[in-house]
């Protein structure tokens, strides 16, 4: 910015009197310097608001002031006005393409070089507030599509846990009515069989001889293999069973409503009830051998958060985690995955009043270009319909804008990724 006033630059001391007492009677600050070093010096030590530059002088002469102060970006923009008595057009021409924005012949004209220095100090005047118009438009724009951008996110994050909420509710409660019947019925079906078992042997002891046919009957049933097969059918269906329960609750932990304010949540089973969404894209197919999930759980208290928003979290990362290491195993045989097996490592420890979760894979990692965007809206490094490039957006809004963490990703290509997420734990403790 300037500081108001107009620089005259001239040798010739009547010169310097007679313009800058004209400038002056038009209300405007004057400073002068002698010669073209004088000049530098000057304007170096405090930029004007345009410079009135005489060409011929001894030393630096105008032209190479000129070429000097545009060619520093701290100085380029100030208006330069050749004064001269110069007049073949070749110096004209030569001072315009070096920046200048006017000429004024000498002798000069009083009442024409005050206009000219007026209407440049205008356009200057006209041009900084036109700048800082677009600079201050453009931070606008820039906030409104940040603005619109967390807003598109959470209408989306909104949509997906809405959505995915619903269902996994829905299949909890759905499996709840037939498995309480199973459970509920798997005990007296023990104590039915035990019931027959025993009348089939208080008749076997009453009648010791049943005839040909029961006999043939009882050998043909093996009534020793039911005695001995029938109970650990029982305790198959009653493990199966739990297990059904099992799955139903982590169902309904994964999928527990957020409401518009944070509680008490254990960070460990939405972990878990993650991975048991997840499982059936961990188990082992035809192509490679199962994907390994350990588990490293420190001592957390519990979390003051919103649990689905955080399950949300972990489900994305740990869905993309899997989709990492199956494309480190295209091309891989069976033999050699199951010789360096995939692995992905969960990570939990207290670290002073934040809880730190690390999520590893042993993949392909990423190159510096991919991992500094990864978190950028709408950007993803999958294919046409396998990404949307909003899930980790999401993931990085969730934490950071509703739960006062970080999120951050640790990779190099060709040694696997890790995420780390800290979450502020507040004033719960176990």
């Amino acid at each position: 910015m300037s500081n108001g006033f107009i620089l005259v630059v001239d040798d010739n001391p009547t010169n310097l009197t007679v313009i800058s007492q004209a400038l002056r009677t038009e209300g405007w600050q004057v400073r002068m310097a002698v010669d073209g070093e004088d000049a530098l010096s000057k304007v170096a030590q405090n930029p004007p608001e345009l410079i009135l530059l005489d060409v011929q002088m001894p030393g630096i002469d105008g032209f190479e002031v000129c070429k000097q102060l545009k060619a520093d970006k701290a100085t380029s923009d100030i208006p330069i006005i050749f004064m001269t008595a110069l007049s073949d057009t070749d110096s004209k021409v030569k001072g315009l393409a070096l920046g200048a924005v006017d000429y004024i012949a000498k002798p000069f004209e009083q009442q024409e070089a005050l206009a000219r220095v007026r209407v440049h100090l205008q356009l200057r005047h006209l041009t900084q507030t036109l700048e800082q118009q677009v600079r201050d438009r453009t931070q606008a724009l820039s906030q409104a599509l940040e603005e619109l951008q967390h807003s598109h996110l959470q209408v989306i994050q909104s949509e997906k846990m809405s959505a995915l909420g619903n269902l996994v509710a829905g299949v909890a409660h759905e499996i709840n009515n037939p498995i309480g019947c199973v459970v509920g019925n798997v005990s007296a079906v023990e104590a039915n069989i035990r019931d027959l078992f025993g009348v089939i042997d208080l008749y076997g002891k009453h009648f010791p001889n049943p005839g040909a046919e029961i006999e043939n009957e009882l050998e043909t049933v093996n009534l020793d293999y039911l005695r001995e097969d029938l109970p650990k059918l029982v305790k198959a269906m009653r493990d199966g069973s739990d297990r059904i329960v099992s799955i139903s609750r982590s169902l309904s932990t994964f999928s527990r409503a957020d409401t518009d304010r944070k509680h008490a949540f254990n960070l460990h089973e939405g972990i878990d009830s993650t991975i048991l969404i997840l499982r059936h894209r961990l188990k082992d197919d035809e192509h490679r051998p199962e994907i390994q999930v350990l588990m490293d759980y420190g001592n957390l208290p519990l979390v003051e958060c919103f649990p689905g928003q955080l399950n949300q979290v972990f489900m994305n990362i740990l869905a993309n985690a899997i989709d990492a290491v199956d494309e480190l195993n295209q091309g891989r045989s069976f033999t050699d995955i199951e010789s360096n097996p995939n692995r992905i490592t969960i990570k939990t420890i207290l670290v002073g009043k934040q809880v730190q979760i690390s999520i590893a894979d042993n993949g392909p990692g990423m190159p510096e270009e991919v991992r500094s965007r990864i978190f950028d809206h709408l950007y993803t490094t999958k294919t046409v319909g396998k990404g949307t490039g909003l899930g980790l957006a999401i993931a990085q809004q969730i934490i950071e804008k509703k739960h006062g963490g970080t999120i951050e990703v640790n990779s190099e290509f060709g040694k696997g990724a890790t995420f780390i997420i800290k979450i502020p734990v507040l004033h719960h403790t176990f």
